[in-house]
């Protein structure tokens, strides 16, 4: 199995490891008892990822996937960054191995979950009438 330089460099030099405590939402993805999984912390100021964090049981392409798809999303709107797939994650990294594209390439759906949990939160904060889909998501 061959993973391309930006696996490998991401893999042994992860960014954004960690937790967020008090996070605006969380985000979980696979089961650590039978393969990979993933945990996604992130923290939402403007509408926007001010800052995302992760933590990742699996292997080196899961490492790597997790880290560059940080990278992907820091900053962005909540919108752009929902829209962050596991192709762009994987494009971003060179190309994965074929045996390591399923089990390995998590972090955006664990992404997408941490925002759901942000928007799941801010409505229920906002009480009945206080916030619209449309008002998070502009």
């Amino acid at each position: 199995m061959r993973y391309t330089d930006a696996v490998r460099e991401h893999f042994l030099h992860p960014r954004n490891v960690g937790e967020i405590p008090d996070a605006d939402g969380i985000g979980s993805l696979g089961d650590p008892s039978c393969g990979d999984s993933v945990k996604v912390w992130i923290r939402v100021k403007n509408e926007r990822l001010a800052d995302i964090k992760f933590k990742v049981l699996g292997c080196p392409a899961a490492i790597a996937t997790c880290s560059v798809m940080t990278e992907l999303a820091m900053g962005k709107s909540l919108d752009d960054a929902y829209e962050i797939t596991d192709e762009q994650i994987e494009e971003a990294l060179g190309g994965l191995p074929d045996e390591k594209r399923h089990c390995s390439n998590l972090a955006a759906q664990a992404l997408h979950e941490a925002i759901r949990d942000y928007i799941v939160k801010s409505i229920q904060k906002a009480g009945p009438g206080g916030v619209e889909i449309g008002d998070v998501f502009a």
